[in-house]
């Protein structure tokens, strides 16, 4: 698997555009030259945004609901771009969709979620892809799968593909949360260091679902060094004929962006940085102790085992779970731990120590 080293760093995608990271703005959908113009010229008044988004062709989960407007949204695109000088970037789904954008001189393709699902569309598409000097965006899949991202990006790498970035918009959560998607921020940092040098955009309209945690999401994504934002804006959200609730005004749009404090990668100050270093030395030697501390216990875990295998016990004991569950967390709150933390830590824990009770039973063969 390549680390992906020479993939082409965001500032060199447009010459003399001077876009060192991709904010992106724009309707969640085409819907009139009129919507796509007014909302274009208002994103240039009231923000410095040089890219513009639009759906163009849009993959409904149910037939009958609005799902683009097709070649006649590239040409408002065209238009506009010749108009303003904004770039255009469009969602595609088939060959024949990259080949209309590339004639309506799209600046951006992006593959969504649900074709990042699917190898065999993400390979079509890759095949149709060779020789377009193009920025493509990868979104994640709907589902938490690494993976099955990675895969999406190697794909076009391996055809030549080198101005690719991703794009983080959450994902299908099973149960039920104030967002519409769950960003999962663990997956996508594991991403970032897997790939340091692959660019990675937020999507904080669909992971929000709506505008109220726009903000947050935004914030959250500059905090840990995001490389842009994705934001849906229409000239009048109430009439939109998709995902209106997740959708702001340019002037929104304004006061969003203003609002964001943007993060220092790199700490400059030296009396800052000695300071950082002091706190990662105690972080790294915590560390340390907490690893010891779950070997001896897997060690204890291990003899348990045997116990268990000697006596003809079974490894599970939902019992003994359960208290665990209800004492560690009441420990853990007192300390001012995380309930939802607490728990999935102990998941963890306990899955590795049933892993190591059943190794301990294999090894010493038949039991009593």
């Amino acid at each position: 698997m390549s680390d992906l080293k020479d993939i082409v760093p965001i500032s060199e995608w447009f010459p003399g555009k001077n876009i060192t990271e991709l904010l992106i703005a724009g309707p969640c959908s085409a819907e009139s030259e009129e919507q796509v113009m007014e909302t274009g010229k208002e994103i240039i008044k009231h923000t410095d945004i040089k890219i513009y988004r639009a759906g163009i062709w849009k993959p409904r989960t149910r037939p009958g609901s609005f799902e683009g407007v097709g070649l006649e949204g590239l040409k408002w695109l065209q238009k506009l771009k010749k108009e303003t000088g904004l770039l255009t970037a469009v969602e595609v789904a088939y060959p024949e969709h990259i080949k209309a954008c590339i004639e309506h001189d799209v600046d951006i393709l992006w593959i969504g979620a649900r074709t990042t699902a699917n190898p065999f569309s993400v390979e079509e598409l890759a095949n149709a892809l060779v020789g377009v000097d193009k920025p493509i965006l990868v979104k994640n899949p709907v589902n938490p799968d690494l993976s099955l991202w990675i895969g999406a990006i190697e794909r076009l790498y391996k055809k030549g593909i080198r101005k690719i970035a991703g794009v983080h918009r959450g994902f299908y959560p099973f149960e039920k949360t104030i967002f519409r998607n769950i960003p999962k921020w663990e997956i996508v940092i594991e991403l970032k260091r897997k790939f340091p040098h692959l660019p990675i955009i937020t999507d904080p309209s669909h992971i929000s679902g709506t505008v109220k945690y726009l903000r947050e999401i935004s914030q959250k994504a500059m905090d840990l060094n995001m490389n842009g934002l994705m934001i849906e804006t229409h000239i009048n959200p109430k009439a939109a004929k998709s995902d209106k609730e997740q959708q702001i005004t340019p002037v929104e749009l304004k006061e969003l962006l203003n609002s964001l404090k943007v993060r220092q990668a790199v700490c400059e100050n030296e009396e800052v940085q000695n300071k950082l270093d002091q706190y990662r030395e105690q972080i790294d030697s915590i560390d340390n102790q907490l690893l010891d501390l779950l070997a001896q216990r897997m060690d204890v875990v291990s003899e348990i085992g045997k116990h268990k295998c000697e006596n003809n016990v079974s490894i599970l004991q939902l019992r003994r779970w359960e208290k665990i569950i209800e004492t560690r967390t009441e420990v853990g709150e007192k300390l001012g731990l995380g309930n939802e933390f607490i728990v999935k830590l102990l998941q963890l824990v306990h899955k590795e120590s049933i892993q190591k009770q059943a190794e301990v039973m294999d090894k010493m063969g038949k039991c009593k």
